[in-house]
This record gives C-alpha cells, structure tokens and sequence, in this order.
C-alpha cells in the first residue's frame, strides 16, 4: 500500500502542500530477481510406507490373493526345479504369477506392460511383495500351464457348485471372433512354404555347425536364442504345411491355391463383427445362466459356430460328471446331428430357422426328422422355451462383452494351446469375481449366505 502525504513536508509553498495533501505514492520496485518457490520434481524423496498400508481392505487385488491362497497350484509346484541345498536360480513362487495374470486380465494388459506395471503401480508391486519379475518369466507362466489352467477353471466351478451357487441345469453357449497375432501378408501357399522351410531348415543346421566349429565365437546364450527361434519358424511352417489339407478341404480349392499363416498356422481367417475378414480364433466360452460362471472354454480354429458345440458339451460334462439339462446355443450351433447326439441327457433350445414358404410352420415336424429333431422343433414352439430364450444372450453375450472389456479384442500369443491358456485366464479372472460376488465367505470375506456381494475397487 502507498504512503499518505502529510502537508508541510514540500518547503514553503502552501499551494503545492495543499494540492498534494492526502494523495498516495507507490513504493519503487526492488531491482533484482524475484524470489518465488518452483516445484523441483527431481529432488529425492523417502516415505517409510509398508507395502500393505498402499491397499485398502477390499481392494481387488487383495480379493484376487485370497482367491488364489485357496487355489491348488501343486501341478505348477511340480514344475519348480529349484530345490534347497541344490543349484540353479531360485524360482519365483507360482501363486505371485497366477495372481499377477488374474489381476492383469481384470485390468486388461500384456505381458510387457504388466513387467511395468510391477515397479510402477502399487497393487501390482503390493502382489510382488517386492520380488522381481522380468517380462519372460510373465510371458512363459502364462503359455506354459494350460492343463494346470484347465484343472484350476474345473475347481473354481466345483467350489461353487458345492455351495450351491453353481446348478448346471441350464447352460449357454455363445462364441466371439479375437483377431489372431498374425497379418494378412503371412498367408502363404504351398510351394512358398516350402521353399521357406528348406531356408529354415538350412539356416537352423549353419548355427548348429557354427558352435561345433568354434563354441568360443559368439555368446551362448545369444547363440541359443537363434538356435530357438530357427527351431520355432521351422516348426511353424512344418504345421502350416501339415495343415494345408483341412483348409483345402474347407474352401474347396486344390492344394496348390489353399493359404495357411506362416506366423500362426492355427489361425484362420474369418469374418469378424465389423463385416471385414482377418486372421482370428473362435474363442467358446460357456457359462450357467443362474450364476453367470464360466464352466467351458475352448479356442476353434474355424469361423463357424455349428463345430464347437458337441466338443464343448463332451468338456462340461467330462469336468463335473453331470449333464445339463438345457443347452441355450444361437441357431448357427445347433446342426440336426448334434441334437441327436446331446437328446439322452440335454434339451437343446436354439432358434429354429425360418422355412423358406413363409406359409410352411418351421416347428412342424418334417419326414426326415429324427424322433430328437422333432421333439426339438415341437420344444422350441412352447411359451416356455420361447420365455428362456433371451437368457443365453443375457448370460453368454455378457461373458463374451466382460471379456471384451478386459482386453480380449487382439491375442498376443501364437498357437491354439497358447490361445486357450490365455482364454483360460479370462474364464478364471471372471469366475473369480462372480465368487465375490455370490460367495465371498469362500475368500474369507463375509459369513453370509451366498449371493451376499462384496465390493471390490
């Protein structure tokens, strides 16, 4: 603020003392440079915090340990070389890498970014307990148990259906398009395949010979890692031409003019949501419609729905020793074939397509029907079937839509048994949280009959 000019202070002139009387005066400005605080984002800081104060009670990934403390990993454990008193690097405990892939499939991300995330963000690093991960030990755990992963989905399922939340009376199946890891341009005929296998093969005997001839000439391990990707684009050529046949057979062209990927022979092309077609896997998913539990997973390799469904039935009742009672498929599933072999144990409900003669009743029974086809025909026309209909999208289409929002839209891995391990995660991270949501005293959480929810942040 200014200073009041009091008068009598400018000499003897009473004019200027009056004009000036009460006017104010500035201060003049402080040459210099200005003192002000910066925020200085490289200065070090130390906060003495527990890893186990960063999460509250009832975060997600406390739920997804409990959850994976109760599992049986012992076929994992089997796989662990590393023993006391022996030698070799000490293994990283499989239940902090099951629990890292089921937390990261809730989230949604790959393997390189979850080793990110293991250092950057707390409740992956509250899983790590400060152990250390790199991205190949993620990325092998997660391809390298499948029948463990498998063995784990029948035990999430047969906890539930202990308890009562799972009943297996009515199933439903639906099936979504994933875009493969491989491109267009990898689709080769047969002679192209064949000239790039005998390059394979040549290039894989050079760096064999090369480290017979002089094992000091280049590193090891950089020697074994070319050794091991030779081996890998060999053997992915050996399938592609093994697999020219059955897609000679599907597209009824002669051998010579039939495709195969030479970067994931398994992958066909198919027509996917958007109208256009690219490299993809059918990825099944079944799920009990009072419970939404995914009880059934499996990765076709074909575009259509009407093969999966008799495999996936033979799983679901080879799991759990039970038949469903009802089957709720779309109308592309379920083939005349496939009604009669499922007629001793499940009622198959799906669409029955419309006759071409607007005026012909496509649930009358025709002459060639089987006594199942007919039954199946005379089913779908009651009120009753039509009433449980829109259960399989309210159940299958929503497993296929969480999926999707946890990341299923691109694969990141190559082969159908690498595929199906990855599905496999989903079906666990998804069953998982239908446990806390209708049984969480299974993970120690609440003491309340089922369905009572917990909430998970």
């Amino acid at each position: 603020m200014g200073e009041t000019i009091q008068p009598g202070l400018f000499g003897d002139d009473p004019q200027a003392g009056e004009a000036l009387a009460g006017a104010t005066v500035e201060p003049a400005p402080v040459a210099g440079v200005r003192r002000v605080f910066w925020p200085n984002r490289t200065q070090i800081e130390l906060h003495p915090r527990d890893l186990d104060s960063l999460l509250p009670e009832g975060h997600r990934a406390r739920l997804v340990w409990a959850w994976v403390e109760r599992a049986d990993l012992s076929a994992i454990d089997a796989s662990i070389r590393a023993v006391e008193g022996g030698s070799g690097r000490t293994a990283i405990v499989p239940e902090m890498l099951f629990a890292l892939w089921l937390y990261a499939t809730l989230e949604g991300g790959s393997a390189l970014a979850l080793a990110r995330l293991t250092q950057a963000h707390d409740a992956y690093r509250w899983i790590c307990g400060g152990v250390s991960v790199n991205y190949h030990t993620l990325a092998d755990f997660r391809s390298a148990h499948g029948e463990a992963l498998d063995g784990l989905l029948t035990e999430s399922v047969a906890l539930l259906l202990a308890e009562g939340v799972v009943s297996l009376k009515r199933v439903a199946q639906d099936g979504v398009r994933v875009r493969a890891s491989a491109g267009a341009a990898s689709f080769r005929r047969q002679a192209t395949l064949e000239d790039w296998l005998q390059e394979a093969r040549t290039q894989l005997e050079a760096l064999k010979g090369q480290v017979e001839e002089d094992p000091g000439a280049v590193n090891r391990r950089r020697q074994a890692a070319r050794e091991r990707a030779a081996r890998e684009r060999q053997e992915r050529l050996e399938r592609a031409l093994a697999r020219l046949p059955e897609i000679k057979a599907k597209q009824g062209k002669p051998r010579e003019e039939a495709r195969v990927s030479s970067t994931d022979p398994e992958a066909t092309v198919m027509k996917m949501g958007d109208g256009g077609f690219r490299p993809a896997y059918n990825a099944q998913f079944t799920a009990d419609t009072a419970s939404q539990v995914i009880v059934g997973v499996e990765a076709a390799s074909v575009g259509t729905d009407s093969g999966p469904r008799t495999p996936m039935r033979e799983h679901v009742e080879g799991r759990y020793g039970k038949h469903p009672e009802e089957w709720l498929v779309d109308g592309g599933y379920a083939t005349h074939e496939q009604i009669e072999q499922a007629a001793a144990h499940t009622a198959v409900l799906s669409p029955v397509p419309k006759a071409r003669d607007p005026e012909t009743d496509p649930h009358a029974r025709k002459d060639s029907d089987s006594a199942a086809v007919a039954a199946w025909r005379e089913r779908m026309a009651t009120e009753e079937a039509k009433a449980i209909d829109p259960q399989r999208a309210a159940t299958a289409e929503c497993v296929n839509a969480l999926a999707r929002q946890r990341g299923l839209t691109q694969l990141r891995v190559r082969g159908r048994a690498k595929v199906r391990c990855v599905l496999l995660l989903h079906a666990l991270a998804h069953n998982l949280m239908r446990t806390v949501a209708l049984a969480p005293r299974l993970l120690g959480y609440g003491g309340g009959a089922p369905g009572q929810p917990v909430m998970a942040t």
